[in-house]
């Protein structure tokens, strides 16, 4: 019997996954656990395994296809077997035998209804997109596709050329008809109504200038996924839904400085010598989290939730986009187990093997631009939390000394992003100020 298999959730806040590249094709034989696809999450890479055995009788999506969680993915059975009940369009009447040879080779490309599941409206497959825009043909226009879910597919597309030129937005709502086009990839425009067939030709002639100019150039378009999908998102849930407020300082860097001087020249047997400076400073965050229990929240639907633990989240710059592994109980950490665990959490956010249970459920967030040069900025709160702090750059400032003379200190730039509608300016003002205390004296930190 055939078996459907679908979608798995890997993690709990994820909602669907893209197929990079399918590992087995229609025909191939799987067993349980067997690698199918490699996938990407809006957090990571990852493969999905098969629950079932037997032969591949349909894959059910493209590769660049985003698949909601939960839903078909393929079909796998017996050879021969049946499954016109089980994929979208199956349950179609047969052609009758005596029909026509056009009929019959126009049926498949009927537009066939969609999974009793979740509906992707306006999905539109990499490769009929790439036909589309290669064809001047706007796939957004085809009301309903043939592909699962009624994603447009690249037959459909083929489809819509052959069926004649394409109408602009505005000619199509003006009931404009006309046999050719003069617009941007032959579309048919308002301007062509009553056109005639023969006065075709001057026109194209008096358009060939214009397109001789090649304005405004060639361009790529494509939709966001993945990661850069859910990061817009987010950013713009935060910047709308919260009153954010950036304060800046700097603190005194030799203390730090001087510390991973020592830790990199400490015996290696000690484990101590990679950790970095952001190890320093965000092992100061954790500790001085923990006097301000309104800065380790979160707040959502008007709840402020305040947590006992620090769930440190880090900014890390991956191939794939910005993600935020969590280091989970950061405040009970020491130095070593948290730099090792920063470490561990950044390589697999990196190579798309971190579990998406690890980069979610932070309490406070660090984003350390500082390598890039950058001295100050404004971080984006990551919500639902109540703040931010970000990093930058340790530059040199002149300093006045108590006897009058002139000189230079190496200063770290800190700028602090908190949400207005629980945390007060003065409130932030403090938690800089003890958190500036905690890192001129990290010695002090760390053995506290």
């Amino acid at each position: 019997m055939a078996t459907i298999v679908v979608m798995p959730q890997l993690g709990n806040s994820v909602e669907s996954c893209i197929i990079v590249e399918w590992m087995i094709a229609e025909g191939d034989t799987v067993s349980v656990d067997q690698t199918l696809a490699s996938i990407e999450t809006d957090k990571s890479t990852m493969e999905v395994p098969s629950t079932a055995e037997g032969t591949v009788l349909k894959l059910l999506w493209e590769e660049g296809d985003e698949v909601p969680v939960k839903d078909p993915l393929i079909i796998v059975g017996e050879p021969g077997e049946d499954i016109s009940g089980l994929v979208p369009g199956g349950d179609a009447a047969p052609a009758e035998a005596d029909a026509p040879a056009e009929q019959a080779a126009a049926a498949p490309e009927a537009a066939a209804p969609a999974f009793a599941t979740e509906r992707a409206t306006g999905a539109v497959s990499p490769r009929a997109r790439a036909l589309a825009a290669s064809n001047g043909v706007d796939a957004s226009a085809i009301a309903e596709g043939s592909g699962p879910h009624g994603r447009v597919i690249e037959r459909d597309v083929a489809a819509a050329i052959a069926a004649g030129p394409v109408l602009t937005s505005a000619a199509r709502a003006a009931g404009v008809s006309a046999a050719e086009g003069t617009g941007i990839g032959g579309r048919v425009s308002v301007a062509d109504a009553g056109r005639t067939a023969e006065a075709a030709p001057a026109a194209a002639a008096v358009a060939a200038p214009a397109a001789a100019a090649d304005f405004p150039g060639a361009s790529t378009s494509a939709p966001l996924k993945g990661v850069r999908k859910v990061v817009a998102k987010r950013m713009m849930e935060s910047l709308t839904s919260t009153a954010q407020l950036t304060l800046n300082t700097t603190a005194n860097a030799a203390g730090i400085l001087a510390m991973r001087k020592k830790v990199k020249d400490a015996d290696g047997s000690l484990g101590l010598n990679k950790i970095t400076l952001n190890d320093l400073v965000c092992f100061a965050v954790s500790r001085t989290l923990l006097k301000y229990p309104v800065f380790n929240a979160h707040l959502e639907d008007g709840v402020l939730t305040e947590f006992e633990q620090v769930h440190l989240g880090f900014a890390c710059d991956t191939p794939r986009g910005l993600l935020v592994p969590v280091i989970r109980s950061a405040q009970a950490l020491g130095l070593k187990a948290f730099s090792d665990e920063a470490k561990r959490l950044a390589g697999g956010a990196i190579d798309g093997s971190l579990s998406p249970d690890f980069l979610s459920g932070g309490t406070f967030t660090v984003s350390n631009i500082g390598s890039f040069g950058i001295e100050t900025f404004t971080p984006v709160i990551n919500l639902p939390q109540t703040a931010i702090l970000g990093v930058g750059a340790i530059t040199p400032r002149p300093t006045v000394a108590a006897d009058g003379s002139i000189g230079v200190e190496q200063r770290l730039n800190l700028s602090l992003t908190i949400d207005h509608q629980v945390i007060d300016g003065a409130d932030g003002a403090r938690f800089l100020r003890d958190l500036v205390a905690a890192i001129e004296n990290i010695d002090v930190t760390v053995l506290a």
